[in-house]
């Protein structure tokens, strides 16, 4: 809220003069009138007299008034957030409901799947996704409104814009913990007593939920403020919007109420999924009773990689043997052809030469922001406690607006738009992480080593750091595409790579005005983000299905042979018992009602 606060003296721009462009565009900037605005607002009286003054009021309850438009900012924010929490409603219905159908065949089938069809859809832009769903449902077929918010039918399109590709991440991820879950002993023991299919699938996903609660958190709050893009696409008067153009006009009222509606909402979310783990865990998490079994993600075929990392090196490398910047004005928007394979940009400028020559920028700079986010949330995920403060006030800061803040510091450029991502994309991967540490921590595999005298050093570098970097890397590859992606909105902002660069985020920006005209230059960099975010993940389960991981603590045997093996219960004054693993009787006296934590 600070920084927010400092944003005009941070800058370096008069904010008198931004405010005057933003009330009345056609008056002149005489020093007269921004005299006036200064004084009207208190500006002579510097950063810390605001703070304060701002401070002041909050304690009273009041959020003050908006510089631009004298509105109370308390409505205003209050009315962008009701409308921002309806949309996310709605686009967490659709997502769910596009996660549950890609999740489907991993509950059926008891095994991970490849990933692919979640990879491709998780990459798709939203706003690109928005402006195809506009101009085909909306303006095409005439079946929905197109703008405005006025009821029902106008949440239908901005809806399914947003949920698409978060169902597809949250899909992703719960199909890749099933599996793991589906190989616990009271599964097994489940199936001996004779419980139904589709209870003991209840069973797994609510076993497999409390290493996820977080995530959904944060794809509600994600969906809330973040969907700036969408917002402006369909004029939806939501938050994210809103604090948009506050930020535009300097209007720090309204942009620190905000923000802090937006803060608030993410440690609301964040403490609601913790409730949510703890309640699903039970005493689970403080008598050591999980077993972890280890992932065993599907089997890739080998020329699934390699055909996408032929077709990708086949595009990048013949549009790097082709000019950028050549411009040919009889071109422009064309079609496909012979000179231009994958047509030409509204200045004529051949787009597979655009597009070979921004994968370097592109895919260098994402992969280098989501790599620093991997070591972030590894470092973070080991102090779960400190971790779930910072990512839950990380993650409600839309990109759009931490951008803006680093911009006014450094300047803007590609190593802004870098580090404002940076900051604001670790939090799901350290939610991650810390949910899969506390659940490490609590499993009877640990207690067992620290039994026969494992040291910590040990126990941490050779099962718990294993055991977490590589869902963590996997979930970190599934967002690489969407890293690429606000990389691209902050460049279309002015806040990273400026044109005419060739990066893949401006490329899409810029055919975005074109899309019905031209659809092949437009949806060209969508297609090459959706193909490398199939070959990432495929790439991921590769390495993680040929490396063969110790057997699962707590999980069936590896082998059909049945060996004797020594059983520690998971209270520390149980005596450690002899047992010879066995098949569970074929039948119980009296099934659990639900799946057993200790």
């Amino acid at each position: 809220m600070t920084a927010v606060g400092l944003l005009p003296w941070l800058s370096g721009r008069d904010p008198a003069l931004a405010l005057l462009r933003a009330r009345s565009a056609e008056q002149a900037p005489t020093p007269e009138a921004l005299a006036a605005i200064r004084a009207d607002l208190g500006l002579d009286a510097g950063p810390t007299g605001l703070l304060g003054g701002w401070l002041n009021g909050l304690l009273h309850g009041d959020l003050g008034v908006s510089w631009v438009s004298g509105t109370d900012v308390s409505a205003t924010v209050l009315s962008g957030l009701g409308v921002s929490l309806t949309l996310m409603g709605a686009a967490l219905a659709v997502a769910l409901t596009v996660g549950a159908l890609l999740a489907a065949p991993a509950l059926l089938r008891g095994r991970a799947t490849g990933g692919t069809p979640a990879a491709v859809l998780a990459a798709i832009p939203e706003f690109l996704l928005a402006l195809v769903l506009l101009l085909t449902v909306g303006v095409g077929l005439g079946w929905l409104p197109t703008s405005g918010w006025a009821g029902p039918a106008h949440l239908v399109l901005p809806a399914v814009a947003l949920g698409v590709p978060a169902g597809a991440l949250l899909g992703r991820l719960v199909a890749e913990a099933l599996p793991a879950v589906l190989e616990e002993r009271w599964v097994e023991s489940w199936r001996g007593a004779g419980i139904g299919r589709w209870r003991i699938t209840g069973a797994a996903v609510r076993r497999a939920m409390p290493a996820l609660a977080a995530q959904f958190g944060m794809v509600a709050v994600g969906l809330t403020g973040g969907a700036v893009a969408v917002e402006t696409v369909f004029a939806v008067p939501g938050i994210g919007r809103t604090a948009l153009g506050a930020a535009t006009s300097q209007d720090l009222p309204l942009l620190q109420g905000c923000v802090l509606a937006l803060l608030g909402l993410g440690l609301l979310a964040g403490a609601s999924a913790s409730l949510v783990r703890r309640r699903l865990l039970g005493l689970a998490l403080r008598e050591a009773g999980l077993a972890l079994p280890v992932p065993r993600p599907r089997r890739i075929t080998l020329a699934v990689p390699v055909v996408l990392a032929v077709v990708l090196a086949g595009v990048v490398g013949w549009g790097l043997l082709r000019d950028p910047y050549a411009v040919d004005v009889a071109a422009r928007l064309a079609g496909p052809s012979r000179s231009h394979p994958l047509g030409a940009d509204a200045l004529g400028r051949d787009v597979l030469a655009r597009l070979g020559h921004g994968a370097a920028a592109t895919v260098g700079t994402a992969a280098a922001v989501t790599a620093a986010g991997w070591l972030i949330a590894l470092a973070l995920g080991f102090v779960p406690g400190a971790a779930a403060g910072f990512s839950d006030v990380a993650n409600a800061l839309p990109p759009v607006l931490t951008g803006m803040l680093v911009a006014a510091v450094t300047g803007p450029g590609a190593g802004t738009a870098a580090l404002a991502v940076t900051l604001t994309s670790w939090p799901p991967l350290a939610a991650h992480a810390a949910a899969l540490v506390q659940e490490i921590r609590a499993s009877r595999f640990l207690t067992a080593q620290r039994a026969i005298g494992a040291g910590p050093l040990w126990v941490w570098t050779r099962h718990v750091l294993p055991s977490v970097a590589g869902p963590v890397a996997r979930h970190a590859v599934l967002r690489l595409p969407g890293v690429a992606l606000a990389l691209a909105s902050l460049g279309f902002l002015g806040l990273g790579a400026r044109p005419p660069s060739p990066e893949w985020g401006l490329l899409l920006d810029e055919s975005a005005d074109y899309v019905e005209r031209a659809p092949v230059p437009a949806l060209a960099p969508a297609v090459a983000l959706a193909l490398l975010a199939a070959l990432a993940v495929c790439l991921s389960s590769l390495g993680t299905a040929r490396r063969p991981g110790p057997r699962a603590p707590g999980s069936t045997l590896a082998s059909k042979k049945a060996r004797p093996r020594v059983l520690l219960s998971a209270r520390p004054s149980a005596r450690p018992s002899t047992r010879v693993s066995a098949r569970p009787p074929a039948r119980l006296s009296s099934p659990p009602s639900s799946p057993p934590s200790v």
